[in-house]
This record gives C-alpha cells, sequence and structure tokens, in this order.
C-alpha cells in the first residue's frame, strides 16, 4: 500500500532566514529590522516578527530610540516581558560597547563616535538633558557626568557648577552636551549663547571647551566645534 504524499510548503528562500544569514555572512550583512526580528521571534512566524521589528522601529525612531524605551511600552504591541526583555539586553549590550570603545579613543578626532554613544545612551528622552565628557591632555575620557535634566530654563545651569566638575576631575578639556527631544538636533540661539558663556569661563580656569554636541533623535547630531564654533 503506497504512502500518502505529503504537500510540502513552498521552500523559503536563503533571505527569509536572517539568523542564517547572520552566521554565514555576519551581523552587518542584517538590515535593523532583521536584527530585531531575530530578537522578537521566538519559534513564531517569521512574517509575523519581521513586520512587528519594522512596527516598533518606526514607532521609536529606529535602533537608537528603541534602546531608549521603557520595557512596559513594549507590551502596546503584545510583545511578553521575556521578548521585551531580550530586546532591551541587546541594545543595552550595544550602548556598553560604544561606551567601553570611547575611553581608548582620541576624542578630539572621533565627534562620531562620541555622538553615537551619546545618542544611544541619551538621545530619546522626553526632558532635555545635559552633561559633559571631561578629557585629560591626550583628549582621553576621564570622566562624565549628567549636569542637568528637566524642562526649566537653560539659565538655571551655572557654567560654575561644570566647572567645578571639571576641577574636581582634573580635567583639561571636556565636551558639552545636550539633547533635543524635539527630535531636531539644529542648536539655538541660546544653545550658542550658553556654550559661548562656557567657552569664557573655562578659558579663565585653563579649561578648553573643545566642542558642543547637540543630540536629536534618530541618531541625528550636530557639532558645534565642527560646524565652526559658537
Amino acid at each position: 500500500m503506497s504512502r500518502p504524499i505529503r504537500k510540502r510548503g513552498r521552500p523559503r528562500t536563503h533571505d527569509e532566514h536572517p539568523r542564517q544569514r547572520l552566521l554565514t555572512n555576519g551581523a552587518q550583512a542584517l538590515s535593523d529590522a532583521e536584527l530585531v526580528e531575530i530578537l522578537l521571534r521566538n519559534g513564531g512566524s517569521a512574517s509575523a516578527a519581521r513586520e512587528l521589528a519594522r512596527e516598533l522601529l518606526a514607532e521609536f525612531g529606529g535602533l537608537v530610540g528603541l534602546a531608549n524605551v521603557n520595557p512596559v511600552y513594549l507590551r502596546r504591541h503584545q510583545i511578553s516581558d521575556a521578548k521585551a526583555a531580550t530586546v532591551v539586553a541587546a541594545l543595552e549590550i550595544a550602548c556598553r560597547v560604544a561606551k567601553a570603545r570611547v575611553p581608548r579613543q582620541n576624542l578630539l578626532d572621533q565627534p562620531a563616535l562620541v555622538a553615537n554613544y551619546l545618542s544611544l545612551r541619551y538621545g530619546q528622552r522626553d526632558q532635555e538633558t545635559m552633561g559633559c565628557l571631561f578629557l585629560n591632555v591626550r583628549n582621553r575620557l576621564i570622566g562624565e557626568s549628567e549636569i542637568f535634566r528637566g524642562t526649566q530654563d537653560r539659565t538655571a545651569v551655572s557654567p560654575k557648577t561644570i566647572m567645578k566638575e571639571a576641577l574636581l576631575r582634573s580635567a583639561s578639556r571636556f565636551v558639552l552636551f545636550h539633547t533635543h527631544p524635539s527630535g531636531d538636533p539644529s542648536p539655538s540661539d541660546e544653545d550658542l549663547s550658553f556654550t559661548r558663556r562656557l567657552s569664557d569661563a573655562g578659558e579663565m580656569l585653563g579649561i578648553r571647551l573643545v566642542d558642543h554636541l547637540v543630540l536629536g533623535t534618530s541618531g541625528r547630531w550636530v557639532s558645534l566645534g565642527r560646524r565652526g564654533g559658537w
């Protein structure tokens, strides 16, 4: 007695297997959505995981935005706590790897590296955040400090506070950074005015302000130093 022929579905193409492509070609060969898809999928539908990955990236502004999302918000997409924890943990690893690379670099030569790390850490907050990276004479990172967070007037932040931090850390130079929760990193007149005041205060103490990075969302940023100063 012959066995009934079992119908098989359409074979999946190589492009439908991001895990296999990652193992064969490396993670760099995958799109952002495919990387997130791997984190989300756990025996379920590949197409559903792929679509969900795209929705999350669109809603939160790409990987940088997703890296700063509270796991509770992912429940709106019917994502289990286990999967949410996997996504958040993976992106936190990326943030820590970026941070680990920063101290070994000459930061004056690597504004993109610094902006990438700061965007992962601060770039998606709903309140403005201001802080500093303190450098030694070789332009290597010796300290980081969040100076201000909130929505109050910038004049509440005193250059004296930043200079005190720099002196305590024996810094020779420093990089100022702050976020624009609106998403647009274009510096305002107030940003430029505060930067000039801070630069003047630093010059009086022999501590040079070497750059001011303005961070938007989706990884966008502006370097006032590279733009021609303030």
